[in-house]
């Protein structure tokens, strides 16, 4: 195996363990894990050592319901790839969500995009995007975020997420 594909291969076993810690984290569905380190306005600096990894993970992570549909929830995960070169937005759903219509996403009711679900676990399906600057920026400036799951083609359920503390949550970030 080259350097780059060992690179490469540890970074997804640590993505991975990610995902389950954050499929862990859905609300209703499991009892969280990881260490809560420290808390950011409405977001928590989450650690764990996954299984063979050889440190400590941690993510930027927010759960959320919405608010006219109890049964509804999200996990908003912020983490920096294993090999410290990239972030990820992550979000799980819950399972039943529409796979084709994608995950939207509002900031401040200005429109930012959808992103494509990646994989489905056995309690939700995830979504996720490499955290440019441009919309980390939109992140940190924002007051609130909207992201919208789609059970049918015609209905979108927008499920509004606070932002405050996201700036101080991602720089205390490690």
């Amino acid at each position: 195996m080259t350097r780059d594909m060992l690179t490469l291969f540890k970074s997804r076993c640590a993505t991975a363990a990610l995902v389950l810690l954050a499929a862990a984290l859905v609300p209703g569905l499991a009892q969280a894990q990881g260490q809560v380190r420290s808390s950011h306005g409405d977001w928590q600096i989450r650690c764990d050592t996954p299984p063979g990894a050889q440190s400590e993970q941690c993510a930027l992570i927010q759960n959320v319901t919405a608010e006219d549909r109890e049964n509804v929830g999200l996990t908003v995960i912020i983490l920096h790839t294993a090999d410290d070169e990239g972030r990820i937005l992550r979000v799980l759903a819950p399972l039943g969500v529409l796979l084709p219509s994608g995950l939207g996403l509002t900031i401040d009711d200005e429109d930012v995009g959808r992103a494509g679900f990646v994989r489905c676990l056995p309690n939700g399906c995830v979504a996720e995007v490499v955290l440019d600057d441009e919309l980390l920026g939109k992140l940190e400036s924002g007051t609130t975020a909207t992201f919208i799951i789609f059970q049918t083609p015609e209905e979108g359920i927008g499920i509004p997420i606070s932002l405050s503390g996201f700036q101080d949550g991602y720089q205390a970030l490690p």
